[in-house]
């Protein structure tokens, strides 16, 4: 990417159309040998205080968090092993001087790298200058409610809404390729049509949308009931058909299920039973600010510490993270659904609700025929 500026609407439109194209060429990543994506939780430390925050985030720096040497060295055992993109995250990511110089060694990896700057004083022009400069692929902001009485109330610090709009011009001054992300709970499901016609117009590359896996602070909030996710899935697909940027679903697996029950002409060209979600522990991993290894940083089940262990050799030979890529070993609705090969539900969202990652997710509503025969028995 270069470094200068970007005048015109189709530049980010080719962003878009990279990220999908790209997308379909990972979808051939097998799962078993590498995940599709890394996230690193680089530090805690985060001037917000959201009211979803699974790792309850503090101001503060922690001495036990991964230095500049060890992050490049988790960027190599990340490039080897096969992963094609690592997300520094944080907490808040601009908490860290060395953020640039550990993207720009991503990218001497060959790594796609992205980040997640948070809506805070430490977002500026000049710092998503200097990511530009270093290389980073993608940056990311949040945006969880249409106006910015919903979102500051949420994020918990007055004028974040306005930063991240403030970013976004920057942003596009400065060629960054700009990913929204958005947290759906109780709370603000009922927004989801305003905030659809809110990311529409934001020059935007890619929106994830993320469902509430309640955990951390998140474990006092009511998340998105199962009749919500399918009339989730059906917006956001109708969007997905004719929006100039990448919808993403994430923590609602079962998407790909409702993609599998529409016309072979609806579902996106890399769409196939071959292709299953990514799911904790399957095409995802998650590094925390001191190096222990997770599923997810939703499934908070360490399996590892990538300074006894390498990175590679965790995902491959964890115990855990092997089961969670057996789906055979699934129990209840999702051991019997015919789709589990290429769904298996959010093994973080069974974990956070019944306490076991192979049981079914509470927040699908789909019933498997093979499993009604089974109870009615």
């Amino acid at each position: 990417m270069s470094g200068g500026p970007i005048g015109a609407a189709e530049s980010f439109h080719e962003a878009a159309r990279r990220s999908r194209s790209q997308g379909a060429a990972f979808a051939g990543l097998d799962y078993d040998r590498a995940p599709l994506l890394v996230i690193w939780e680089s530090t805690r430390s985060c001037a917000l205080v959201c009211k979803h925050c699974r790792a309850s985030a503090i101001m503060g720096r922690d001495p036990r968090e991964l230095g500049t040497a060890e992050g490049f060295k988790l960027l190599d055992e990340t490039a080897a092993m096969g992963t094609p993109i690592f997300i520094v995250s944080g907490g808040d990511p601009l908490q860290r001087d060395d953020l640039e110089a550990l993207l720009a060694h991503g990218k001497s990896r060959g790594l796609r790298m992205g980040t997640i700057p948070a809506a805070t004083e430490r977002l500026t022009r000049e710092r998503l200058a200097a990511l530009a400069r270093a290389g980073v692929d993608q940056v990311a902001f949040s945006l969880d409610a249409p106006s910015a009485e919903e979102h500051d109330g949420f994020r918990g610090v007055a004028g974040s809404f306005e930063k991240v709009m403030a970013a976004l011009g920057w942003a596009r001054e400065l060629g960054l390729p700009v990913q929204i992300n958005t947290c759906f709970a109780a709370w603000n499901f009922a927004r989801l049509d305003a905030m659809i016609e809110l990311v529409r117009g934001l020059g935007i590359v890619f929106w994830e949308v993320f469902f509430l896996v309640p955990t951390g602070r998140g474990s006092a909030m009511d998340g998105v009931r199962p009749e919500q996710f399918e009339e989730a899935f059906a917006k956001l697909h109708a969007l997905s058909r004719e929006a100039g940027f990448v919808v993403k679903l994430t923590e609602a697996q079962h998407y790909r299920r409702y993609l599998l029950q529409r016309p072979p002409d609806e579902r996106p060209r890399a769409m196939g039973a071959s292709a299953p979600a990514v799911n904790a522990g399957k095409g995802f991993l998650f590094v925390d600010f001191k190096g222990e290894v997770y599923p997810s940083g939703f499934l908070p089940v360490a399996v590892g510490d990538v300074r006894k262990t390498p990175l590679g050799e965790i995902y491959r030979e964890a115990p855990l993270l092997k089961s969670l890529r057996a789906p055979a070993l699934l129990s209840g609705k999702c051991g019997a659904c015919e789709y589990r090969a290429v769904c298996a539900g959010s093994r973080a969202r069974a974990f956070a609700l019944t306490g076991d990652p192979l049981a079914s997710d509470p927040a699908c509503g789909y019933e498997p025929a093979s499993f009604g025969k089974s109870v009615a028995k």
